[in-house]
């Protein structure tokens, strides 16, 4: 996003739909009780409520359940989260789910001007992330305005299908994969290293990782996960 650019702001020419979601009269979203500076959907007809997510920032509950749930990211935070690996651990969180997405507050090109960061390494590792978990879209929404208006109209899409689903079964799945996250995929070597060189750890640029690199890596995420 530029600098000194409203993230309120749309695109000249874009014109943001008044038209309800879905149909829908009304929309009860979860928020996050630890989302900061939330959406609060003024111009829509959302109710919101703020409480704890198991995962992503904003939710759908249908019959107590979670049943989708949408991930905000600005720019930096999901380049930091990509890098220290906490990006990976929310997209398998998020996977549990029948339905999830990622939302980023700015547009893709943007990754590219990245100064702190090696633009190539964070394409890659969102490729990556998004071949891993292909039932989580990542999807760039180029400002905050936007990023709210997909948000709504996700979750209403969410609240349709479910309503419409004749089989519930199918939609929740069994209960355990609600409430349990599956097993922590394995890193890759991208990201290891990309994670080591935040650190300060010394690590080669190509070739196999030494044996200490990766171990350290798991240490640090056993130790953030107790």
């Amino acid at each position: 996003m530029a600098v000194g650019a409203d993230p309120q702001a749309v695109p000249a020419g874009v014109r943001v739909p008044s038209a309800r979601a879905a149909g829908l009269a009304e929309l009860v979203i979860v928020v996050d009780a630890h989302e900061r500076y939330g959406y609060d959907f003024a111009d829509k007809p959302v109710t919101t409520v703020r409480r704890g997510l198991s995962c992503g920032d904003y939710g759908l509950f249908i019959d107590g359940r979670l049943v989708a749930a949408v991930e905000r990211k600005s720019l930096p935070d999901l380049v930091a989260s990509l890098l220290d690996g906490t990006l990976k651990y929310q997209l398998t969180e998020l996977a549990a789910l029948p339905r999830a997405a990622v939302v980023v507050e700015d547009r893709y090109s943007e990754i590219f001007t990245l100064v702190h960061a090696r633009p190539a390494v964070v394409a890659d590792g969102l490729a990556e992330l998004q071949v891993g978990f292909p039932n989580v879209a990542i999807v760039f929404c180029q400002t905050r305005r936007l990023a709210q208006e997909y948000t709504y109209r996700y979750l209403a899409a969410a609240h349709t299908w479910v309503a419409d689903s004749s089989d519930t079964a199918t939609v929740f799945g069994a209960d355990v994969t609600l409430a349990v996250a599956p097993d922590q995929p394995e890193p890759n070597t991208t990201e290891i290293r990309a994670w080591a060189r935040s650190i300060g750890l010394p690590v080669s640029d190509r070739g196999r990782l030494r044996p200490a690199i990766r171990q350290a890596w798991h240490d640090a995420h056993r130790s953030s996960a107790e």
